[in-house]
């Protein structure tokens, strides 16, 4: 079974940073694509990060410059370093599989940003 385990929100000032955590078990992790997703109150899930098998990365344009994901296969951990926050990051935060199939949303972690 895929478990998903995010951490290392908080409440944090604007101009900031957090670094989240993903642990993950249930699949052979070294050959799935990750993401990270965020939900903010009111609006829509949305990716904002993700990394290939390979290292390979994509931001949203909200993100980009600002955020890093990385992994680590051999503690099947996916990171998201978040730099320089806004207000706007506020949003509960997800990790996931990117294939369809293998995709299971756990409790996600709160990150709130003060102005």
């Amino acid at each position: 079974q895929v478990q998903l385990v995010e951490s290392g929100g908080g409440l944090v000032q604007a101009g900031g940073s957090l670094r989240l955590s993903c642990a993950a078990s249930g699949i052979i992790f070294s050959i799935h694509a990750m993401g990270w997703y965020r939900q903010a109150p009111g609006k829509q899930r949305e990716l904002v990060a993700s990394i290939s098998n390979g290292g390979g990365t994509n931001y949203a344009d909200s993100v980009k410059g600002r955020f890093t994901i990385s992994r680590d296969n051999a503690k099947n951990t996916v990171y998201l370093q978040m730099n320089s926050l806004k207000p706007d990051d506020t949003a509960v935060y997800y990790c996931n599989v990117m294939h369809p199939a293998f995709q299971s949303w756990g409790q996600g972690t709160q990150v709130t940003v003060s102005s």
